[in-house]
């Protein structure tokens, strides 16, 4: 249980540094990566986040292996 606490508060510190990097205006980049696609006409909007899904999937799966690690 004491492991668990601990990735809790982890986890809860992460989130607080993720929200305020976004209040920012820090992670404004994201989302418009190169091999995002967006498609405009006049009307319809189409996005496809292709590389900044793949570079989130990456950063968690380096959390997880991390986390794994440690336990």
């Amino acid at each position: 249980m004491r492991s668990t606490g601990g990735l809790l508060v982890v986890a809860g510190a992460a989130l607080m540094l993720i929200g305020l990097l976004v209040g920012t205006g820090a992670l404004s980049w994201f989302g418009r990566l190169p091999g995002d696609l967006r498609f405009e006409t006049e009307h319809t909007r189409v996005y496809i986040p292709l590389t900044s899904m793949l570079l989130l999937s990456l950063v968690f799966s380096l959390v997880a292996y991390v986390v794994r690690r440690m336990l």
